[in-house]
């Protein structure tokens, strides 16, 4: 288990291992998420959207003409 010290700014240095396992590098950003039991999860935002592209192929079904999503029908 790591453990860091809450400084009197409010920071904190994320240990190394835990840097090293999310693949952490300098200016990267976090987000904390407090859950109902009350804990918190850290997560690493090191993934821009654009790191989706390409991830879904799309398949012969999968073209909606805008008419059939219904945009502008308000």
């Amino acid at each position: 288990m790591s453990e860091a010290t809450v400084t009197s700014k409010g920071q904190i240095t994320i240990p190394v291992d835990i840097r090293q396992s999310l693949g952490l590098q300098a200016q990267d950003r976090v987000t904390f998420t407090p859950m109902p039991d009350g804990t918190v999860v850290l997560r690493a935002k090191t993934k821009s959207i654009l790191d989706l592209r390409g991830l879904l192929q799309p398949t012969p079904d999968s073209v909606v003409s805008v008419d059939d999503m219904g945009l502008g029908s308000r």
